[in-house]
């Protein structure tokens, strides 16, 4: 699916002026020249710019272009199969990642993945299991993010 171009500019002009308005509460540091919103805010003010270029080229070619085309994916039942594995694998980690643990669910929603991407069962469990041991090694001991232990908490290290 193609959507023109002046749509994606309007989301994000939308996200970059919602990120600007959020950042004007961030407190100021006494004594220095730059606080916590100086980061975001360029980023904001990078994707308004952007939004804004998106929105003129998108109105600009709006009479060559229609405002939505679907691509030839979307008839295809493969393809209709696959989105539906991952859409459904997002639900299943949120519903389901406290209570099974991160790596049970990062291994099932990876082997549906490739399973559905016609990837052979030996190296889809492979690659799975190998994946989620240097995705939680890489977010729970170097970035310090808490994932959840789940079944696994009595042998978590």
């Amino acid at each position: 699916m193609k959507l023109n171009d002046a749509i994606f500019g309007l989301v994000l002009l939308a996200l970059g002026a919602a990120v600007l308005f959020g950042v004007q509460g961030y407190p100021k540091i006494p004594g220095q020249p730059v606080g916590p919103a100086l980061f975001p805010g360029l980023i904001a003010t990078g994707l308004c710019v952007c939004g804004v270029l998106l929105v003129v080229r998108g109105w600009r070619d709006r009479a060559s272009e229609p405002w939505l085309v679907w691509e030839d994916w979307v008839h295809s039942p493969r393809h209709g199969v696959a989105l539906a594995v991952l859409l459904g694998s997002v639900v299943f980690y949120i519903v389901a990642a406290d209570w099974l643990g991160f790596l049970p669910s990062a291994v099932l929603i990876l082997l549906a993945l490739f399973r559905v991407l016609k990837v052979s069962q030996g190296r889809a469990v492979l690659v799975a299991v190998i994946a989620a041991l240097l995705i939680h090694f890489a977010f729970y001991k170097l970035l310090r993010v808490p994932l959840p232990w789940g079944l696994l908490a009595p042998i978590a290290w």
